[in-house]
């Protein structure tokens, strides 16, 4: 079973042992405006370093699937467990499908992060950081249904982050 862990990583890390042993391995993202650093391991083992686990939600190819990807935009939130049920209907059958569907993006995930918080993760690969300011990307937000599934979440974190080459 091929299992994905997310690597979390701030300060100095350029300059660690870890990350040029990783470079030909992972795609590691840096935050726009901070000094963190990110990566997802997918394999049949986990990484012998500090990760943490996530079970894959959902992922769908985007609209630009066979485009170059070089901006990552995460949105991390939690909700009350009886709201989990729409929370994930929601996400699941609307807003993630619709905008995968936006043109500029290349994927669109959903991870469920198995310690630690936020417990939900939406990941998406965008051609350019524009593609979220869309005409289409915000049709999809402002639904009915994002209306009223959007009060439910606290502990929300959105992060930009540019790939690190």
């Amino acid at each position: 079973m091929i299992a994905t862990h997310l690597l979390e990583r701030s300060g100095p890390f350029l300059q660690a042992d870890e990350f040029k042993q990783s470079t030909a391995d992972l795609t590691w993202w840096k935050a726009v405006d901070q000094s963190l650093f990110r990566a997802y391991w997918s394999a049949s083992t986990p990484p012998q370093v500090e990760a943490t686990p996530l079970q894959l939600l959902l992922d769908l190819k985007g609209a630009s699937y066979q485009t170059s990807s070089n901006f990552h935009y995460v949105v991390e939130t939690d909700v009350k467990p009886e709201q989990e049920e729409e929370m994930n209907a929601w996400y699941d059958t609307e807003h993630l499908v619709g905008l995968s569907q936006v043109a500029g993006v290349i994927t669109a995930k959903r991870y469920l992060r198995l310690s630690g918080g936020p417990r939900y993760m939406a990941c998406y690969e965008l051609e350019s950081p524009l593609i979220l300011e869309s005409r289409d990307w915000l049709a999809v937000r402002h639904t009915a249904w994002s209306s009223r599934v959007r009060p439910m979440f606290f502990n929300t974190f959105r992060q930009h982050f540019v790939r690190h080459t």
